[in-house]
């Protein structure tokens, strides 16, 4: 697991301590992160890893799973 994942994992996991987002895979289609999940989520990966995710990004498939998460904040990084 790398870095950015585990810390997506962790920022995750102070959202709902009762839900494995190692292996989580519908963590928006199955109503598990809903709209304010979403908001809080967006501003911890804004302010942890020193990136803008812009509204063109807030769609389900980015936000589905952790390691969907951790794609996206690579791929901002590198921006």
């Amino acid at each position: 697991m790398n870095e950015t994942l585990e810390k997506v994992i962790e920022i995750l996991t102070d959202l709902h301590e009762d839900v494995d987002f190692a292996t989580a895979e519908k963590l928006w289609d199955s109503h598990i992160l809903d709209s304010f999940d979403v908001v809080t989520l967006v501003a911890e990966l804004n302010n942890e890893f020193d990136i803008v995710i812009g509204a063109d990004k807030l769609t389900p498939e980015n936000f589905n799973s952790a390691q969907a998460l951790a794609a996206l904040v690579d791929e901002l990084s590198e921006i």
